[in-house]
């Protein structure tokens, strides 16, 4: 176990012991269920359905849905911070992302959209891991430009006919049901989009290849097909037309999960350099010994130390609702571009170690680049920010 650079968790006033108490108790599992399975199911490209069930046991997933639905009951985020927390700091942070996506992203449409009849419906199998959740946004043609979307619903009595095609969705082999943005008012733009919760059971509904990623293997990605799908118009989720503010209001959390998920990231990968410049030799010292490595080391431990403090105090305020569309855009674009040079940076001072599978530094600097695409690019995100100061 590498030597922390950084004042342990228990040290953040954000948290509470009861936190602590958690974070440890996640960690065991891990240690139990996730890490000696993490390089078979990187080779496999997925996670097995089991893992979402045992998480749910043991506390660790859908943790906000109410007790009446079969859930903890625990609408408090900072518990989904420690588990994105020591899943980074495990190394295994790909194989919870698809547990995390249904806990963290997915979740909070249900919750804070559905009736209480679909709720009644949705939630204990949610609650259990036993209906795992995806949401289908991206399509071939369309990412960050949601107003592009092409599937289409088409209402037809009771039920409304979803036809298209998404790509890059998380957990799109495993899930059991999908949130599908859709327009079912397609000269409305924004306000003609929809969302509709799909059963994977669907006739009509296909997934296609499951897509073959650079990194984040153990992540299940596959594209989605909706052939003229009949979804009850008691699927839908939220007011028709809604669909585009339903997406605006998750913006924040996502994208704080994502910042994150990115600083402890970065903190992992510094912790492991640490270990390794202090035990790797040349010229008869150890690496870390030479100016250049203390400089570098010094840089990523000052940068990291300073955004933890930004996200951190963002983690409390989100706590009390006041965290902001471009705060959370801020947050989202630093980490992630944070995380990219403090990978390859580390990955460096490795050498040519560190071009090899046989250290973990390779795996966090292929795992990092996607970070500053998904959930927004950094471009985008910027382009938010600007946007806010009124340019």
């Amino acid at each position: 176990m590498a030597t922390t650079t950084l004042p342990p968790a228990a040290k953040r006033a954000i948290f509470e012991p009861e936190h602590e108490d958690y974070r440890e108790s996640f960690a065991k599992f891990l240690a139990k269920e996730v890490t000696p399975r993490f390089d078979e199911w990187d080779q496999a490209g997925i996670v097995p359905r089991e893992l979402f069930t045992k998480a749910a046991a043991h506390g660790f997933l859908a943790m906000a849905v109410p007790e009446e639905h079969g859930g903890p009951g625990v609408a408090d985020f900072r518990f989904n911070v420690v588990l994105i927390e020591e899943a980074a700091r495990a190394g295994v942070g790909a194989a919870f992302a698809g547990p995390m996506l249904h806990t963290d992203v997915c979740l909070p449409y249900i919750l804070s959209g559905a009736t209480p009849e679909q709720k009644q419906r949705w939630l204990p199998g949610i609650a259990s891991g036993e209906r795992i959740l995806a949401i289908a946004m991206t399509e071939p043609g369309t990412g960050s430009d949601l107003a592009a979307v092409q599937t289409r619903a088409r209402r037809e009595g009771d039920v409304y006919v979803l036809s298209g095609q998404k790509t890059f969705i998380t957990n799109g082999i495993n899930c059991d049901q999908v949130i599908v943005v859709a327009k079912t008012d397609p000269d409305a733009a924004h306000a003609g989009m929809s969302l509709l919760v799909v059963d994977a059971e669907s006739p009509g509904f296909k997934r296609g290849r499951q897509i073959d990623k650079l990194g984040q293997h153990a992540s299940d990605t596959a594209e989605l097909f909706f052939d003229d799908v009949r979804v009850p118009v008691e699927n839908l989720l939220g007011a028709e037309g809604s669909g585009f503010m339903q997406l605006m209001q998750k913006l924040v959390p996502e994208r704080l999960t994502l910042a994150v998920a990115s600083i402890a990231g970065a903190e992992h990968v510094l912790d492991i350099t640490l270990e390794y410049v202090k035990q790797r030799k040349a010229f008869g010292r150890p690496i870390g010994s030479f100016q250049n490595s203390r400089f570098v080391m010094a840089e990523l431990k000052t940068e990291i130390t300073i955004t933890r403090t930004f996200v951190d105090d963002l983690i409390r305020r989100h706590c009390e609702g006041e965290v902001s569309i471009e705060e959370a855009a801020m947050a989202k674009w630093w980490t992630t571009e944070l995380l990219g040079r403090v990978t390859d940076r580390c990955l460096q001072l490795h050498g040519g170690y560190g071009y090899t599978r046989e250290y973990e530094i390779s795996q966090a600097w292929v795992d990092a680049r996607i970070t500053r695409i998904y959930a927004g690019t950094t471009e985008i995100m910027k382009e938010l920010i600007g946007r806010s100061m009124g340019l």
